[in-house]
């Protein structure tokens, strides 16, 4: 087993496992609940993190992560109704058209 991400709270890095584990990763969350004992011990030892059980996957892992967490930007205007959409969105707000990529 193997240490993919330290994650700021619980609900992070349970969010990050569900993900992951969609994507075929075993995976499962560690120091769950150790954030109580905070002040008996440093504060970056009490945080959860996410550990995967195949060592071999750990990259794979990552990168799925990482482009989980930081989605791509995109500056479009919408064909159907003219809107300008920023962000990860793939769809109009507007209208609902799709983007034509």
């Amino acid at each position: 087993m193997k240490r993919i991400i330290q994650a700021p709270n619980l609900a992070l890095a349970t969010l990050w496992a569900d993900l992951l584990r969609q994507g075929g990763f075993d995976v499962s969350v560690q120091r769950a609940y150790v954030g109580s004992i905070a002040g008996e011990i440093p504060p970056d030892q009490a945080l959860p993190e996410v550990w995967i059980a195949d060592d071999d996957q750990v990259d794979a892992a990552r990168t799925l992560l990482h482009q989980l967490r930081h989605p791509p930007f995109r500056r479009w205007v919408c064909g159907g109704c003219g809107e300008l959409i920023e962000g990860a969105f793939t769809q109009c707000w507007k209208c609902g058209a799709s983007i034509d990529l």
